[in-house]
């Protein structure tokens, strides 16, 4: 008899242990389809945005109430002119907006006033990676300084947050590691700078460098894997209590 209650204890416990872990399981499954339908959401939201007509650019009473998550990606049409100022440069090992750029490049940004005078900061677009060559693009760069104003079309952009892992900014070469124009403008001199920065669509320089286009947003979609792979494993466990359970018994 004291066998079989121990049996029966050892079984009851194991199965209050089951449960735990299937549960959790479970929910780790039905948490990644409900990611999957709210990246298929923000998918359907962001290229809406990007195949959008290009709207005015937001009045700089609104500027404090814009955010990502309503604003990001939105086009904009407007008219500004280059500062002549010292531009920033951004690296960044590719992107995974422009399908066009061909791996580790710099973004070259830079501050425009609008005809209002505030300041908007714009991504001119990548020159193929000049960390070592700082010149190649400060001449592109002065190019597109020319004193007139300058209808553009692009994209709004927030800025990013450095990582623990991004390396540190170098001033002194203009160089930083993620998209971060207040920085810059505090930095570099640049005095109050809109909260947004402009990914510039157009227009396009004669050389094409820097070199602007188009955002396209390829987002990955991992979560119906992920979800198959956490009922696929909570599955495997009742199988496996309920095979170790059949065993207890016939012993």
């Amino acid at each position: 008899m004291n066998t079989v209650a121990a049996r029966r204890r050892s079984i009851t416990g194991l199965g209050i242990v089951t449960l735990i872990i299937v549960g959790v399981l479970l929910s780790l499954g039905f948490w990644q389809l409900q990611r999957r339908t709210e990246k298929h959401a923000l998918i359907a939201a962001l290229t809406e945005r990007l195949a959008g007509a290009p709207g005015a650019l937001p009045l700089p009473s609104t500027w404090s109430a814009l955010t990502p998550a309503k604003d990001e990606f939105r086009r904009v049409n407007f008219s500004a002119t280059y500062k002549p100022v010292p531009d920033g440069m951004v690296y960044s090992s590719g992107s995974g907006v422009r399908p066009d750029v061909p791996g580790p490049v710099t973004w070259a940004f830079l501050p425009a006033q609008l005809a209002s005078g505030e300041t908007v900061v714009i991504n001119a677009g990548f020159v193929q990676n000049t960390m070592q060559d700082r010149a190649q693009q400060d001449r592109a760069v002065q190019k597109l300084i020319t004193g007139a104003p300058v209808t553009m079309t692009g994209y709004l952009r927030f800025p990013e947050t450095a990582g623990t892992l991004t390396p540190h900014d170098d001033v002194t070469k203009r160089l930083w590691f993620n998209r971060d124009q207040r920085a810059m403008a505090q930095a570099l001199g640049w005095g109050p700078v809109a909260p947004f920065y402009v990914d510039l669509e157009s227009p396009v320089p004669a050389n094409a460098i820097p070199k602007p286009g188009p955002l396209e947003i390829h987002l990955k979609d991992d979560h119906m894997q992920y979800a198959i792979t956490w009922f696929g494993l909570a599955a495997a466990v009742v199988i496996a209590f309920g095979v170790w359970t059949r065993g207890q018994r016939r012993a």
